[in-house]
């Protein structure tokens, strides 16, 4: 797996080792002792999930201020720009943000570490994410800022307006979200 740093140091771009020839791919997606050894990361993950959506959804920015979810992320059809926006006050990179392309072609995934609101943007004619996650959902504890927050500043790079659940729109400020305080 080559793993690669981005502009926050804690959120991590994976790519895995890809075996293809003429009938396809294949490669291992998780692997607990790899992922450890070469991240160094020993989160635990204790549930999966799977989403699908369709062209210009946006979904988040979600985190949970109990229970706060570590993230490895991939896109298994189609491709999204995947989101994460630090939430750690007393981390250096306190309110910066991540983006990546995060495609079903790339195959690359992206580790989001606990502390980190997360959100994407479908980019193709539908998309279906996967991701890991480090403590279970706790629907009382989620929380959503924003997407188009002015202090985020985000560019999310598209020309019309995203489509966003009830939940999403009413979104609260970055200034008045419940950060985290490691």
């Amino acid at each position: 797996m080559d793993i690669e740093p981005t502009e926050i140091t804690d959120v991590l771009l994976l790519k895995p080792k890809i075996f293809q020839d003429a009938r396809g791919f294949f490669y291992e997606s998780y692997n607990q002792k790899t992922f450890m050894k070469e991240t160094g990361i020993t989160a635990q993950f204790v549930q999966d999930n799977h989403s699908c959506s369709k062209y210009n959804i946006l979904r988040g920015l979600h985190y949970q201020i109990q229970q706060p979810q570590g993230k490895l992320v991939r896109a298994v059809v189609g491709s999204i720009l995947d989101v994460a926006v630090d939430l750690r006050r007393n981390s250096p990179s306190f309110g910066q943000s991540v983006k990546q392309v995060l495609s079903a072609e790339n195959q690359l995934q992206l580790w989001i570490p606990p502390g980190f609101a997360h959100g994407f943007l479908v980019l193709s004619e539908t998309a279906e994410v996967l991701y890991k996650a480090t403590d279970y959902y706790a629907p009382q504890h989620e929380r959503c800022i924003l997407w188009n927050d002015a202090d985020l500043a985000i560019d999310w790079g598209f020309s019309e307006a995203p489509i966003l659940s009830a939940k999403d729109q009413a979104g609260q400020a970055f200034k008045a979200a419940d950060c985290f305080l490691d």
